[in-house]
Formats: structure tokens, sequence, C-alpha cells
């Protein structure tokens, strides 16, 4: 176990700095730069005051010799400097990251509230009428883009409540009701179209299991559906469940730029478009590799689930 994970963190760490190189080196491919872009803004153009902002910033520097300091700065912990607000990254992102971590929690949570016991009854109601509804319900859920269905949701709370969560964010610390309504919506949007796909794969997985042979010993020794269903059959269908739940929270951080946008959330999804508009390269770079953290660490998570619910399994070094 212990040669497992040790394998898997330097998996990660490989990763990390695989992403850290091609992020690093695609924005510098990409057309213009905030020196640019600041100039074309202001309609004047002088050549040495351009040359004298990218010395500045030392935009004039090779690739290798810029991704070098990079790499310094992270390893000192300074994460350099946001070249729009001319302030430390840091302190533009470390607001914005527990705004988009508590959205992609709160909706994760509702699809795994609304698409485990969703897909466990539509598996044990098979070819039935509330499996076909079921069904339907999550192939619309499927089919809907979060970002319409939270515009739908603001739609209707104006037509039949005459009201709308605020559209400015407001701390949990001032107030806690007002905080939770304005996170609730956009929650059910996205949480929304993950408890569709949840659902699917949970249906698919117990059907899978519910044809087993110990399952038809548990129907035949006269064990409750509950028991059989839940105690037997859902914790041996578990695992792809867990992995798409992993894979769901991961996309839900990179995921959320336009329902951020809808709802007017101060988040990390939200604020990369801007920074990559400005080619504001250290806000970029640290966000990405924020959102790479997340999938890396989401991942090795699932992994390590897997032994903990399935005693089965055992790792080992191949």
């Amino acid at each position: 176990m212990y040669i497992y994970l040790l394998q898997r963190v330097v998996t990660a760490f490989l990763t990390l700095f695989g992403m850290s190189v091609v992020i690093f080196v695609l924005l510098r491919l990409a057309p213009g730069n905030i020196v640019d872009i600041l100039f074309s803004s202001a309609g004047f153009v002088n050549p040495a005051a351009k040359e004298e902002i990218a010395r500045e910033l030392g935009l004039d520097q090779p690739i290798p010799v810029q991704y070098g300091r990079w790499l310094r700065d992270i390893a000192r912990g300074e994460l350099g400097k946001s070249y729009r607000y001319d302030i430390p990254a840091w302190q533009v992102i470390k607001p914005r990251i527990p705004v988009t971590v508590e959205l992609a929690l709160f909706a994760l949570l509702i699809a795994v509230l609304l698409g485990v016991p969703i897909g466990v009854l539509s598996a044990a109601r098979q070819d039935t009428a509330t499996d076909y509804l079921l069904r339907t319900l999550s192939l619309a859920g499927l089919s809907m883009p979060s970002f319409w269905l939270g515009m739908v949701i603001i739609l209707v709370l104006i037509s039949w409540l005459g009201w709308i969560p605020s559209m400015t964010y407001i701390s949990p610390f001032e107030d806690f009701k007002a905080h939770f309504l304005q996170f609730l919506f956009p929650a059910l949007a996205v949480g929304y179209r993950s408890s569709a796909l949840i659902m699917r794969i949970t249906r698919s997985s117990m059907l899978d299991v519910l044809r087993e042979d110990y399952i038809r010993t548990a129907w035949a020794k006269g064990q409750r559906e509950w028991i059989v269903v839940f105690g037997h059959a859902l914790t041996n269908a578990i695992l792809p469940v867990v992995t798409v739940i992993g894979i769901e929270f991961a996309f839900m951080i990179g995921g959320l730029v336009v329902t951020e946008t809808v709802f007017n959330l101060p988040g990390v999804a939200r604020y990369l478009v801007d920074a990559i508009l400005w080619r504001d390269y250290p806000v970029v770079q640290n966000l990405v590799m924020f959102i790479a953290i997340v999938v890396v660490l989401a991942n090795l998570t699932v992994d390590l689930l897997y032994g903990w619910l399935d005693p089965r399994i055992r790792y080992g070094v191949r």
C-alpha cells in the first residue's frame, strides 16, 4: 500500500510538472501579451516605453529563463505579481478559491444525494414506469447545460416570486441565510447535471450486481429488500460511482466559468477567463495549476478509496 501510494505521489508530481511546462509555454505562444494589451487600449505605442515595461516584467527574457524564474519563485513560496493589478498574485487568487470550492462541494453534495438514491431506485424498479420516468429525468439533466438551467432558475424566481438571490457576493459571516441562498441555486443548476450522470452510472452498476448469484441467494433467504439492495448490491456496485464522483468534482472546479458569471460569483473559474484575456501570466499559471492539483488529488483520493471500500483490492508494484 505504501509503495503504491509513493508511486502515485511521484506520478502526481510528474503530471503537475508536465502541466506547468505546457501551461507556461502555451501562454507565451499565444498572440500578444500584457504590454501589447496595455498599449493598444491606450491608443498610443511608444517602442521604447514598451521595451522598458517588458524588461521590468521579465518578458524580454527567453521562455526557459522565465520558466526557471517562475519555478524558483514557487520554491520560495512566491507566486509572482499580477501584471494587471501590480500586487502579489496570491492576493488576487486567495479570496476567489473558497468561492469556487464551496460552490463545487455544494453542487457535488446535491449531485450525490440525488444521483445515488435515484440510480438505486431505478435499478431496483427496472423496466417499470418509475424506471422510465427517472431515466427520462436523467437524460434531461444530461441534455441541459448548467448555465442555461441557471438562467431559467433566475427567470422563474423573478416571474413567480419577484425575487432573486443577491448578485453581490455575501460572506457567510455577514449573513449566512443570504449566503446560503446565493449558493443554493447555482449549486442546484450544476448539481442536477452531475446527478444525472451519477444516476446513470449507479443504475448501470447496480443492474450488473443485481444479476449476481449472491444477490439471488439473498433474495431466496427472504432478506428484506432494503438490506439486499443497499447492504449487498450497492456496497459492491459503488466503485464506479466513486470514480465518477471524483471526476465530477474535478470537472466542477474548472468548469464553473459560465455558472459563476450567470450568478455573478467571484470565483476562480470566472476570473481565469479575465486573466487570460489580459495575459496576466502569473495569475493564469497559478489558477490553472490550482485546478490541475485538484484534479490530481481527486484521482489520488478515488484510488485510495478503492482499497477502503473494497477489502479485496490489494495494491502492489507491477
